[in-house]
């Protein structure tokens, strides 16, 4: 084609996310030379531009104004309590320009080349690039993917200016009034919380019988109990049949399972449904790169696609829809390519609900634990038994702890409460190293912290818990 440069490669990544910056900063500091291609002018992807960054910040801002007006109880008075959501708006923007500013200057240090525009396959060594830079075309030796995924939108929601994404709805300048949230799952209550503390006027539509399917029940109680008293409306069983888009505001037909259909007008409706892949537009049928029915690339434990020199990372590789995960697989990729031996294999990937109060969990349920045939044991502290949560006047939520019965190996840990986004880390640590039991309580930990209550947990586990009295038969 008139007009096209053509470069010779030796490794080249599509997609310039967590999985695709990692594995480019690796491979170059492993000594190859890189190519990090994305469609966008920043790096981060949509963790960093539209996701996780931006969430956590507002999330951030949210909790601080909801302490505030808890705050009676410690004695602290706070009159006229303001919000002024353009001057957050501008702080959860710089947040974000800096980071990304940083990490495109972690790239140029490396040595790392950079082409802005879209990438497409057009064999099984040769990337096609359109963009700011030109045309393009890339003959590599090795190629890692790692385009990540977007929000899905099923066909009743679009074409309507006010239905947002989680992409819209994170770069929102003005607080909206009234919010219709479809889906109940981790996005949908991040942000719902988020906004209704914040000051919006919140529902809540799901179609299954409770929120955040696939979190156990007994966690899920003490959001759902929180959001109702923040005066979120929750309507489970339900779903979106119709809705029409007047003068900016959107009127919304909802079926319940049992019961009429009733409707109601909102200023925005946030779509929280689920991700898909982004793979269908990236020529992977020209390079041979298998995948599922769901357009989703199948790779090994060294994140090698069917074609051996193809790596993948990330979303685009299936769920859990997690930036962490994206790093790793985006650094084993990197190193696979480079030559190392290497493999994604962790007995483990912690997952964190942003709601309030927050919600962790890694390994094994109890449940998942039977359904393999172990004999568990099991210890659940409450924040209520902790003298810091008390200190902290946040006491709602527990910690379990799901151990191996006969070798006394932590299987799982299962939190809901304050800051349990941090605590997740050591019980991570415990079940990716095959800890037991007694190497928990036998870790001093310091008094008074939210993290005793992990030990707590682990000694009732064990039956010997000082804080919690059972009567032995």
């Amino acid at each position: 084609m008139i007009g096209e440069a053509l470069e010779k490669a030796d490794l080249v990544v599509l997609g310039a996310g967590p999985g695709g910056y990692a594995a480019a900063f690796r491979a170059a500091d492993l000594g190859r030379q890189v190519v990090l291609v994305d469609s966008e002018p920043r790096l981060g992807g949509v963790c960093l531009l539209r996701g996780c960054i931006p969430s956590k910040a507002m999330i951030a801002a949210a909790e601080l104004v909801n302490r505030l007006r808890h705050a009676g109880n410690m004695g602290i008075v706070v009159g006229d309590l303001r919000l002024d959501f353009a001057q957050l708006a501008r702080w959860r923007n710089q947040i974000v320009q800096d980071l990304a500013r940083g990490v495109e200057q972690l790239c140029r240090q490396r040595g790392i080349r950079r082409l802005t525009g879209q990438g497409v396959l057009r064999s099984s060594h040769e990337l096609f690039v359109s963009g700011s830079d030109g045309n393009v075309v890339l003959q590599f030796q090795h190629l890692i993917v790692a385009t990540g995924s977007r929000p899905a939108m099923p066909p009743p929601f679009r074409h309507h200016d006010a239905i947002l994404t989680s992409d819209e709805a994170l770069a929102l300048e003005h607080l909206p009034q009234d919010l219709l949230v479809v889906g109940g799952g981790y996005i949908g209550i991040e942000l719902g919380t988020c906004f209704a503390t914040l000051g919006s006027r919140v529902t809540i539509v799901e179609v299954l019988d409770r929120l955040l399917p696939g979190v156990e029940p007994e966690l899920v109680r003490v959001v759902h109990k929180r959001l109702s008293e923040c005066g979120v409306r929750i309507h489970l069983q339900s779903r979106v049949t119709s809705l029409t888009c007047d003068q900016g505001r959107v009127t919304v037909h909802v079926q319940p399972h049992q019961g009429a259909t009733w409707s109601e007008t909102y200023d925005c409706v946030l779509v929280a449904v689920g991700r898909q892949p982004r793979t269908n537009d990236i020529g992977l049928e020209r390079a041979g790169v298998a995948v599922d029915d769901k357009g989703f690339i199948l790779v090994d434990e060294q994140c090698r696609t069917s074609q051996k020199h193809i790596y993948a990372a990330g979303d685009c590789t299936g769920p859990p829809f997690l930036a962490h995960r994206a790093k790793h697989m985006g650094l084993v990729a990197a190193e696979v390519a480079c030559g190392r031996v290497q493999a994604f294999e962790p007995r483990t990937i912690p997952i964190v609900v942003f709601s309030d109060p927050e919600i962790a969990c890694c390994g094994l349920s109890e449940e998942e634990a039977a359904s393999q045939g172990r004999r568990v044991h099991v210890g659940r502290f409450r924040f209520g038994g902790s003298g810091r949560a008390r200190t902290l006047d946040e006491t709602e939520g527990l910690v379990v702890v799901v151990a191996d019965a006969d070798t006394g190996a932590v299987l799982g840990v299962r939190m809901v409460g304050p800051q349990v986004s941090e605590l997740i880390a050591e019980a991570t640590l415990a079940v990716e190293m095959g800890a037991t039991l007694e190497d928990v309580t036998s870790t001093i930990h310091a008094h008074p912290t939210l993290a005793e209550c992990l030990h707590e947990a682990a000694e009732a586990a064990r039956g010997m818990a000082l804080h919690v009295y059972r009567i032995k038969r």
